[in-house]
């Protein structure tokens, strides 16, 4: 047998690629191995004033102004250095905002001389249509917006938080908590008498506000989960969403539902804990927001008034206005 030439070719790639490879490798090394060395992945910067996961949002506590949002919201509705004298804004909207409007009315009104405030409170539905119908320019609402209301170019901005409250009349015999779930039997007519939860015998005159409300559309959410309220004998709907004279009609056998600070102080009714806690207590099921509502594209006047409601000056007029006097 022969023995292989070793003169023979030889198989394998020829010189010229191992020296080719070796430039590449020199290439990456004085190229990119200072980018890797000097850099580090990083994450997304979160825009000032957002608020994370388990954070504040809009406020917490009993009510009050925005919380960690404000930063965001602050920066599209900046203060005004100084608005035109003469410069209108005209509000209307929910009860439960009448104290915030006033407040913001008041301290605006100093601020900015020479410009005017018209407040009104015929409820979030009636605030909204005539903020369509271009009888005021700012609607002051109790609800989120919907999207039929979202889809006509109207915006919402949350200016403060509050809570619902469960009244009854100061002389009313009833001194016990309701949990949730007998609240809503209560409202949707499956529980009508006060001994069906440890109170006295009799019926259960329960006081509804008009659907015109937003604090009704926010009850209807928040405590029937979206349901319809009852229909019993028991129940009235009154023709007004004013909330004093609700309360005078409370008697010693009626229920129902109001702002949290706007019967917190009252004689005539007391509040009634759900759940085992007062509206006072983080804990408290029934929270909302707040809004102003102005529609696009905003007006320089509803612009100026916001810009001041998101200010410090501003949430700390809010705080005050929500307590009442």
């Amino acid at each position: 047998m022969k023995e292989p030439s070793s003169g023979g070719s030889r198989k394998g790639p020829p010189p010229i690629v191992f020296l080719l490879l070796g430039i590449g490798a020199l290439w990456l090394l004085f190229t990119q191995l200072p980018k890797l060395l000097g850099s580090r992945p990083s994450l997304p910067a979160i825009p000032a004033g957002a608020s994370l996961p388990g954070g504040g949002g809009i406020g917490s506590g009993a009510g009050g102004g925005i919380g960690t949002g404000l930063g965001i919201l602050a920066q599209r509705f900046p203060q005004e250095a100084s608005v035109p004298a003469g410069t209108t804004i005209s509000i209307d909207g929910s009860t439960s905002m009448v104290l915030i409007n006033e407040a913001l009315k008041t301290s605006f009104l100093n601020s900015y001389p020479g410009t005017v405030v018209n407040t009104a409170a015929t409820g979030s539905d009636n605030g909204i249509q005539a903020l369509l119908g271009g009888s005021v320019n700012l609607a002051a609402i109790s609800r989120p917006l919907t999207a039929a209301e979202q889809s006509k170019g109207l915006e919402a901005v949350p200016v403060a938080r509050d809570r619902i409250a469960i009244v009854v009349g100061a002389s009313n015999p009833f001194r016990r908590s309701l949990s949730s779930s007998q609240l809503q039997q209560i409202f949707r007519g499956e529980i009508s008498n006060w001994s069906s939860i440890g109170g006295p015998d009799r019926p259960i005159r329960v006081l509804n506000r008009p659907s015109v409300s937003g604090t009704n559309q926010a009850f209807r959410e928040l405590v029937l989960g979206g349901a319809d309220f009852g229909k019993t004998p028991n129940i009235t709907t009154l023709d007004r969403d004013a909330t004093t004279p609700l309360l005078r009609l409370l008697g010693s056998d009626g229920i129902s539902y109001a702002t949290f600070d706007q019967v917190a102080d009252q004689q005539t009714a007391r509040v009634i804990a759900i759940d085992g806690s007062m509206p006072d207590a983080d804990s408290y099921p029934f929270q909302r927001s707040l809004f102003y509502v102005y529609r696009n594209p905003i007006d320089p006047a509803v612009k100026a008034f916001l810009g001041f409601a998101l200010s410090a000056d501003g949430q700390s007029r809010i705080n005050a206005g929500i307590k009442g006097p």
